[in-house]
């Protein structure tokens, strides 16, 4: 479990791996650990991605090297927001995010080596929201809220580009705390809040 400890202004992390509940301090250096998103690698190594309130960044945590290593992915902006990882079978970090100062979804991911940011969506203000899955063969796919059509939208590079899709837009306020999974076909399956 990766979490916002309010009293630290940090970022924690707690596993029952040993047989009890430990907690971990990740990362203390200003006022980090809002939206924070884990998932593990094929060797139960730990990724976290969370929001740097304080440089308004997105940043980045593991302990993969045996010990916690924490990076800022992005701070171009005020980014970071409704973060969300997956890893893939190597072991690289893949997030959906907000852009709060373009209102954009972005996409970034260490896969290359080196940290590559995209942005995904900027059809009007998008990006809230965001739940990550990784298909077999390594492809994104993610699901979130526009606020300003109040829909729930769906983005892919499944094909080779990025493609958008609006899932849902037929009453007033859909698309809140999105949550999806893939099965082994690759398709899609999301949750989300109807208002």
């Amino acid at each position: 479990i990766s979490y916002y400890d309010y009293n630290k202004s940090a970022l924690n992390y707690a596993t029952n791996a040993s047989g009890t509940w430990v907690t971990t301090t990740v990362d203390s250096e200003g006022e980090v650990g809002y939206d924070t998103s884990i998932a593990l690698d094929s060797s139960g190594n730990v990724h976290i991605s969370y929001f740097d309130s304080q440089n308004s960044a997105l940043k980045y945590a593991t302990n993969a090297s045996g010990s916690w290593v924490t990076i800022t992915v992005d701070s171009e902006g005020d980014v970071g927001r409704n973060s969300s990882i997956a890893v893939d079978i190597s072991g690289k970090a893949h997030i959906g995010y907000s852009d709060s100062t373009n209102y954009d979804l972005k996409y970034a991911t260490n896969a290359s080596g080196t940290w590559v940011t995209t942005t995904v969506d900027s059809e009007g203000w998008v990006g809230h929201f965001t739940s990550i899955a990784l298909d077999t063969s390594g492809n994104v796919h993610i699901s979130y809220y526009d606020s300003t059509n109040y829909d729930i939208k769906y983005v892919t590079n499944a094909s080779g580009a990025w493609v958008t899709t609006t899932v849902d837009g037929e009453v007033w306020v859909v698309g809140y705390l999105t949550s999806i999974a893939l099965d082994t076909s690759g398709k899609a399956h999301i949750s989300y809040f109807v208002e």
